[in-house]
């Protein structure tokens, strides 16, 4: 860490103009400093669009010509998604960038001026010294195939929650006008629908048999062969239904909408993954990846979409920390405190991993075999939850290494380690 932290400082020297920058949605503040902090060009406004970006770049080039400096870094405090035009336009250019942590401009705000005050002047000189100390990240700007995976993963995403939300209004349409049809259909299945889309309320069915019922659901698109017990059901349902009756007419429009928007939604998601698996497979790493039972092609395009190439990190403890998993524990002279998770890092990376260990677990043997020897161990066994989190750990360097030495996933080296971690026990 300690080393880290000294290259980080080292980069700063007396021939580095430090740039810090507070992002705003419309106007940011630019604040140039030296190696020591020394304020060489006070808050100034750079304007979110083209003539601002190189106003400020024209900027930075006179500045450093004047100052005889060399090299230049560029701090800002991320906020949103509104750093990143500027960060690609700056790329362009060569120009480094790094982002310090918004807890710790928050913090050291008050050191100057002993004042907890805000303002964007103030905030990006604060950057910019942080940025002096070696207190920054580097970001990962994304390019090519990988920001496709990320946006489109973000967009599936986005897709599946308006998914679950049209469900959601789909059975509160149901609570009202036919609530006993989940007794029925317990899921949304293809002969859910097209009972939902031919006969949606009690009424439609009550005069009709079940052979009638069959053929009529058996019209609607991709339904194949509708369940004839299924149908029996259905009519004791609606006979015994205590569904509303009265504005049915608006009730059928409403439902009408509903699934044609939760088909669509449905159709967008399926072809959006296909894609997604496809660009996947072009990675180098995909092949590596997939060879690692449990992994499916929905969570490698997930995983690459979070992390990008795994061998570009040169240890996995930057994938942990990058997944927020690096433990923590607050302790002060006699008082021993509980180690936790940190979470502070890439909150989906770390539902991926939560989602994809449970799988991996039942269906793969060596993940299940040190998920059994973690909670089930003499000294210090784990409960459930604690042996997944170490595990998700697990995941992320086996994946890392694999990647890194571009081997494929080998079961029985990975009970090796097993078998090691049982006899030092």
């Amino acid at each position: 860490m300690h080393s880290k932290m000294n290259n980080k400082i080292n980069q700063v020297t007396e021939n580095t103009l430090v740039v810090g920058i507070d992002i705003a949605k419309r106007v940011h503040y630019a604040c140039f400093v030296d190696e020591r902090g020394r304020v060489i060009e006070k808050a100034f406004a750079v304007h979110q669009s083209k003539e601002g970006f190189e106003s400020l770049y024209e900027k930075i080039r006179l500045t450093m010509k004047e100052t005889q400096k060399t090299e230049v870094v560029v701090g800002i405090e991320p906020t949103g998604h509104y750093w990143m035009n500027l960060a690609y336009f700056l790329d362009q250019y060569g120009i480094p960038l790094v982002m310090v942590n918004p807890m710790h401009v928050k913090r050291s705000k008050e050191l100057d001026d002993n004042l907890p005050t805000k303002h964007d002047k103030k905030d990006a000189l604060v950057i910019a010294r942080l940025v002096k100390d070696g207190r920054f990240s580097y970001p990962r700007l994304l390019k090519d195939i990988d920001a496709e995976l990320r946006i489109g993963s973000t967009l599936r995403s986005k897709l599946t929650e308006d998914l679950s939300s049209i469900k959601n209004r789909i059975i509160r349409w149901l609570d009202r006008y036919f609530p006993e049809f989940t007794q029925v259909f317990p899921s949304f299945g293809k002969m859910a629908l097209a009972t939902l889309e031919k006969t949606p309320l009690p009424k439609d069915i009550e005069r009709k048999t079940a052979e009638q019922l069959v053929f009529l659901y058996r019209q609607v698109e991709g339904m194949r062969v509708p369940q004839l017990p299924k149908a029996q059901l259905l009519i004791e349902a609606a006979i015994n239904s205590i569904g509303l009756t009265e504005g049915t007419e608006m009730a059928r429009r409403e439902i009408a909408t509903l699934l044609r928007q939760y088909r669509l939604l449905e159709n967008e998601i399926e072809s959006l993954n296909n894609q997604l698996a496809e660009m996947a497979k072009m990675t180098m790493e995909y092949d590596l990846l997939a060879s690692v039972p449990g992994l499916g092609d929905a969570t490698i395009v997930d995983l690459l979409s979070e992390v990008g190439s795994f061998s570009l990190y040169e240890n996995p403890r930057q994938l942990i920390k990058l997944a927020g998993l690096t433990l923590r524990e607050n302790s002060s002279g006699q008082h021993k405190g509980q180690k936790h998770i940190s979470k502070r890092g890439r909150k989906r990376l770390r539902y991926i991993l939560f989602k994809v260990i449970v799988p991996l677990i039942r269906h793969n043997e060596a993940f299940k075999q040190l998920h059994e020897y973690y909670t089930t161990r003499q000294q210090n066994p784990l409960r459930g939850k604690q042996s997944m989190v170490v595990l998700c750990g697990k995941l992320l360097k086996v994946l890392h290494g694999i990647c890194k030495k571009k081997v494929r996933f080998n079961e029985k080296h990975m009970m090796k380690d097993l078998y090691c971690l049982a006899e030092a026990a």
